[in-house]
């Protein structure tokens, strides 16, 4: 998958900016603060449709204006695709070949991206949250079902939250209506646990080749996802969905006196373990980083693995974050296969190779020249 060009609109700190994307490899060089970022941020806007920075659309807006333009033309395996979204402070519209796309998961997938960024680092070493967060978006690159449902079952939580907190003031008895809540919660519980189950499956095995490779053989990665119920992979549904039930009526006074949903796919977490120990805890800062590079490295190939296409690689100034050798892998693990775009502070350390099969530009205050 290509991005042929982009053009942009009162986009963060862009006015307008026209793009010729062709090409295998684009690096923007610059200070901090310049917005090379907001570069990468629109590409990952217009693969996912949310930044990756913020919530706010009104964020994504430049100062005083009244709304962006985001669009893109994209050649994949099929065919080509011209995307848009349009961002007012009230919200965003999504278009595909000028169709309004009316629900997000019919727009996810026009375009596929894997975006590694410094923070992408807290993925190993940060909150359970951030790890969830992590495979609910690859997950909806690849099933934008996925998507749907994951936004139903948060919507469905935070019903279930404010009748609990309602219980656990005596404000209602409306335990009827818990039960009715209880039971879309297992449907929906249970179609995210299948669907993590599988994912984090697929995604173990590239990530263990890679990582092998990447430490000469020294180290072997396992992930492994962990479900705060009582549920686990080769479960079918029916087996989730009792589990999930029996436990609800467990905890059901404790959910009620806490005002909070004790169980589910939102408290669950993911392992990710080097030759047994644990990376979260005990992992060193090089153990740790060379753990995110082959998460994101496999999340190219199981990417292509379950689309046939190549997702576009975004690296926010990420190569200074990464030593030689790990530099040096990256690069040799995407060559001739990824469409790439970069960000860079300055182009130090980078072979003189990749240097001459690049486009590269210098970005000022939201303006963009290209390096001769």
């Amino acid at each position: 998958m290509y991005v042929e060009r982009l053009e942009l609109k009162q986009f963060r700190n862009i006015e307008h900016l026209k793009l010729d994307c062709s090409g295998e490899l684009h690096m923007f060089v610059g200070p901090n603060a310049q917005g090379k970022t907001n570069i990468l941020e629109s590409l990952y806007v217009l693969a996912i449709g949310k930044s990756h920075r913020t919530r706010s659309h009104r964020e994504l807006i430049r100062w005083e204006q009244t709304g962006a333009l985001l669009k893109a033309e994209v050649s994949g395996k099929e065919s080509a695709r011209r995307l848009e979204i349009r961002l007012t402070p009230r919200g965003k519209r999504v278009l595909r070949n000028g169709v309004e796309q009316r629900r997000l998961s019919e727009y996810i997938g026009s375009l596929t991206a894997v975006l590694f960024a410094p923070e992408d680092l807290s993925i190993v070493k940060g909150s359970p949250q951030v790890r969830r967060r992590f495979l609910d978006m690859e997950i909806g690159q690849v099933s934008p079902a996925y998507i749907y449902h994951l936004t139903r079952y948060n919507q469905l939580l935070q019903q279930r939250n404010t009748l609990l907190k309602e219980l656990g003031k005596g404000w209602g008895k409306q335990t009827a209506l818990l039960d009715v809540l209880n039971e879309q919660l297992v449907g929906l519980s249970t179609h995210l646990w299948s669907k993590r189950f599988s994912f984090v499956n697929i995604l173990s095995r590239w990530a263990q080749e890679i990582h092998h490779s990447i430490t000469q053989g020294s180290e072997s990665l396992t992930l492994q996802y962990r479900p705060l119920a009582a549920v686990e992979p080769g479960m079918d549904r029916s087996s989730m969905e009792e589990a999930l039930t029996r436990e609800l009526m467990q905890v059901r006074e404790q959910e009620i006196q806490r005002g909070t949903t004790l169980i589910g796919p939102h408290r669950d977490d993911l392992r990710i373990a080097a030759n047994g120990t644990d990376l979260h805890t005990f992992g060193s800062q090089g153990q740790q980083r060379t753990a995110a590079l082959s998460l994101k490295l496999a999340e190219i190939e199981l990417i292509h693995q379950e689309t046939g296409t190549y997702p576009i690689l975004l690296l926010d100034d990420v190569l200074s974050e990464l030593d030689d050798g790990r530099k040096t892998h990256l690069l040799e693990a995407i060559r001739g296969r990824v469409q790439t775009f970069v960000t860079t502070t300055g182009l130090e350390g980078i072979d003189r190779e990749t240097l001459e099969r690049a486009r590269i530009r210098r970005v000022h205050q939201g303006s963009i020249s290209e390096q001769g």
